[in-house]
Parts: structure tokens; sequence; C-alpha cells
């Protein structure tokens, strides 16, 4: 059986060009990639490569493995820092995002009067920089010139902030105080953009102004209140500015070691540990890393 082959048209099949890579995007990005990774991945990696080693007496700075790492997981000034930071996390976080929240719901009520004026009255401290606002905190909390030491020779009370006892409720005062605007400006404009359809079918339906914030409201917040949650976490633990700046008005009630971050700082600059140093700081970030991403995931599956 022969086979018969298809007459010939003489049209050649045309070749399809190789298109040319677009490097459009990688222009925009090069610049903020290039940053990125000198100021952040760099460090990162200089740090990692730090807590490898350590300055011993004899022989210089020499290779140690993960020797720092076990020595920091018996110290029991880092624990006591980190117990510190988490205690702190667990009371002042829920209060200051409780208080956002309270905040952009009366906004977003549209029953509040004089709006604007409380909007911009509650983010205001968020623009005053944390040097400056725990300056200020520090004079108020003064038992000696301070408005504290003022309503103590009033009252005749002798309630000192800057004590042992209170010291932390004071930081977590000046930090709520700094942030609760920030926060609750997240809140509102994840409010705003709420469809006012939802609203009008409520209020159809019969639904209170209780039902709207638990069946509506709420749940439109759900990833904002995860972003803020993360930043806060991210915060609490890298607790630092407040409570150096407390220490010169409360020497004996915040030690060096009164957050992680202090601990580090205090060592790298002050003890010339640095291999140390960047050890404790690369525990820390990798535990905040941690917290963060467990409290992203829970916050997927239940909007989810």
């Amino acid at each position: 059986m022969t086979t018969v082959s298809p007459p010939a048209t003489g049209l050649v099949a045309p070749q399809r060009q190789k298109q040319k890579p677009d490097w459009t995007g990688w222009k925009f990005v090069g610049p903020f990639m290039i940053v990125f990774a000198l100021v952040l991945i760099a460090p990162v990696i200089y740090s990692i490569w730090l807590s490898l080693f350590k300055d011993q007496l004899v022989g210089g700075n020499q290779f140690v493995g993960l020797d720092n790492y076990v020595t920091a997981l018996g110290d029991g000034r880092f624990w006591e820092s980190l117990g510190r930071v988490t205690l702190f996390l667990i009371v002042q976080v829920p209060i200051m995002l409780l208080l956002a929240l309270a905040a952009a719901l009366a906004l977003d009520s549209a029953r509040l009067h004089f709006s604007s004026f409380f909007r911009i009255s509650i983010f205001l401290p968020y623009a005053v920089p944390a040097v400056v606002a725990t300056l200020m905190w520090g004079f108020i909390y003064g038992t000696q010139f301070g408005l504290v030491g003022s309503l103590n020779d009033f009252l005749g009370t002798a309630f000192a902030p800057l004590s042992s006892s209170w010291v932390l409720v004071a930081v977590g005062n000046i930090v709520t105080w700094e942030f609760v605007g920030y926060n609750m400006l997240l809140f509102y404009a994840a409010l705003r953009v709420v469809p006012v359809d939802l609203y009008e079918a409520a209020e159809l339906d019969g639904a209170g102004t209780f039902r709207i914030i638990r069946s509506i409201k709420l749940p439109a917040l759900r990833p904002a209140i995860v972003i803020g949650t993360i930043f806060s976490i991210i915060g609490s633990f890298q607790l630092f500015n407040e409570p150096n700046i407390l220490k010169t008005l409360a020497p004996n009630a915040i030690s060096t070691y009164f957050t992680p971050n202090m601990y580090a700082y205090n060592l790298s600059f002050s003890g010339q540990q640095y291999n140390y140093s960047a050890t404790i700081a690369i525990i820390v970030g990798l535990l905040t890393a941690v917290i963060a991403y467990v409290v992203q995931l829970s916050g997927s599956r239940k909007e989810s």
C-alpha cells in the first residue's frame, strides 16, 4: 500500500519570534530591593554569623557553633526580660486594641458630634516622637516635680508610678497613649469600606445597633484586627525607647535587662559582647516571627 504525500503548497510555516524579557517591573522594584538587601537582609546574615562566634581570652574570636544559643537558653536575665515583655504583651495589647476599636466604632456610628475633632485628637499622639512622648510622661510621673508629685501633696498620698511595682504599668500607659490613634485609624479605614447596602438591609430587618456591630462591623474588621495585633506583638517585643529613656528617672526600677532589646543593646555597647548580643537578637526575632505567624494563621482560619 502506497502513501500519497500531500501536495507542496510552497508556504513556509512562520517562525515565532522570541519575546524579549520585560524588565520594566524590576526597574521599579530594583532600587527598593537593593536598599532592602542592604539594610535588612545583610544585617540579619551578619548577626547570624556573629552569633556563631565567641571572643575568647585565648585565641581571640573563635567559632563556637550553637554555644551562644545554649548559653542564652540558660540565661536568667534573658528569661526575666522575656517574661516581662510577655506580660506587657498579654495585658497592654488587648487594652490598646479594645480602646482603638471602641473609638473607631464611635466615629463610624455617625452619632458622635465633632467626629473630625475627636479623630484628629486621638490620632495626634501617634505623630509625637516616642522620645518626646516618654520625656513628657516622665515629667508627669515625677514625684518631686511632676503632676503626680503635686497630686500626692494635695491628696496626702505617696503614689510613685516609676517605682518597681508600677513602672511596667507606667510604660504600658505611654505605649497605649501613643498607639491607640494608629490602631483606631486602621479600624476606622476598614469600617469605611463596608457597603452601605448591608446597613440598609439590616435596618429593614429590624437589627439594632449592637446587632449590626456584631454581625456586620466586627466581621468586616477581622482582617484589620489581625494586622493590628501582629503589629502590636512586633512592637511589644521591640520595646526599647520608653524604658530606656525612663531609666534615667528610675534607675532602681528599670534595669539594663528590663526588656530583651535593652539587654542586647547593653551587652553590645556597654559590655562589648557583640556575639552574645547578636544571639539574643536572633532568638527574639525568631520568637516574634513565630508568634506573629501563629496569629496570622489563626486569623486567616477564622476568616475563611
